[in-house]
């Protein structure tokens, strides 16, 4: 899994946005708002995810997750190398990721961007 792979599922989500927040991470963004964290430039390479409220302390029990420092609380996990999950599991943390994000979006800003 490379950080390319992880930019093209994210690109087949409607209005997906990129930049780089806080210097040296590219973000993956709906709306305006931040639902994929990754640290391109740390070896390994490092991503972060919201999961569900549900699903968040289940998550931790895997290998490679633990609560992103900060915003854990709000229950995104930090994945410590993005290899340790196949392309279906990414698949499945993104969409779910920027489903939870985007539900949070005004009306208004969701119609905008085709969520």
């Amino acid at each position: 899994m490379t950080i390319e792979d992880i930019q093209a599922i994210c690109h087949q989500l409607p209005g997906v946005t990129e930049d780089i927040k806080l210097g040296e991470h590219l973000c993956f963004n709906v709306g305006g708002k931040t639902f994929l964290f990754t640290g391109p430039d740390s070896v390994p390479a490092t991503a972060s995810v919201k999961v569900t409220d549900e699903d968040f302390e289940e998550t931790l029990q895997k290998e490679c997750f633990s609560p992103q420092a900060y915003i854990g609380r709000n229950k995104w996990v930090h994945i410590a190398d993005i290899s340790c999950l196949s392309i279906p599991d990414w698949e499945f943390y993104i969409k779910q990721s920027y489903r939870l994000i985007a539900e949070k979006l005004p009306a208004k800003v969701r119609k905008e961007v085709g969520v």
